[in-house]
């Protein structure tokens, strides 16, 4: 399961700024045929996209020749930033962290709020967890962890694996450990992302035909994203 919430994307400002940029190796500022528009709060029948910024046939077509022709001409789309809020189980997150370079993330803390409300099926991504066995297992380590949980916060008796019991206090590192160690990977965390074109690109690249459904659908996403020509990679 994944799901992708309030997207922001590249200000008209900013567009401005990075095809400035992108022109400048060949001074050649002046064929740039590309305006900010809706100033004055009235429709523009050119802006396709409605991001208040019409982005003009040589612009654009320059942009794709050099998006084609590699991440080292193509340096304008590392400009091109893309913020998202994105909520996906942990064993998507260990592979989304491969991609460190041109990323910043904010995350729900596993670490300091793992305790803070009771955990629920609906914690966890179970599309594919079909089989009865499996689903017990889960739902019995959603019970453990919620014994955990209580006496994590309220203290209580428990029993080590030797027989022997000991009274735990209220906010024990050892019961912490408990959950933290048994908190399965199909655990949904979230967090605010912040992106860019040019690792779009390269997850895109990586990742489109990948076995991981929410790889699958993070793809689409990026398919649905203004230009994302420049990303998927089609000819100009």
């Amino acid at each position: 399961m994944i799901k992708l919430k309030n997207v922001v994307l590249v200000s008209s400002e900013q567009m401005k700024f990075i095809i400035e940029g992108m022109r400048n190796p060949m001074n050649s500022w002046e064929k740039s045929d590309s305006h900010i528009c809706r100033q004055d709060g009235s429709f523009c029948m050119e802006c396709e996209h409605k991001n208040d910024y019409c982005l003009g046939e040589n612009d654009l077509s320059l942009m794709q020749r050099l998006s084609n022709a590699g991440p080292e001409h193509r340096k304008y789309m590392r400009m091109m930033p893309v913020y998202v809020r994105i909520t996906a189980p942990l064993y998507w997150w260990k592979e989304f962290d491969t991609y460190k370079v041109g990323t910043v993330s904010n995350s729900c803390s596993t670490m300091h709020k793992i305790q803070e409300k009771e955990f629920t099926l609906e914690d966890f991504s179970t599309e594919h967890i079909c089989i009865r066995q499996s689903m017990d297992v889960l739902k019995d380590t959603i019970d453990a962890l919620n014994v955990f949980r209580d006496v994590y916060l309220n203290g209580g008796n428990l029993r080590y694996e030797n027989g022997n019991i000991k009274c735990f206090g209220k906010k024990d590192k050892e019961i912490w450990w408990q959950l933290i160690q048994l908190l399965p990977s199909s655990y949904n965390q979230t967090r605010n992302v912040m992106l860019n074109y040019e690792v779009l690109a390269n997850i895109y690249r990586q990742r489109k035909n990948h076995k991981l459904d929410e790889w699958r659908e993070f793809c689409n996403w990026i398919e649905s994203l203004p230009y994302s020509e420049l990303i998927c990679g089609c000819r100009v």
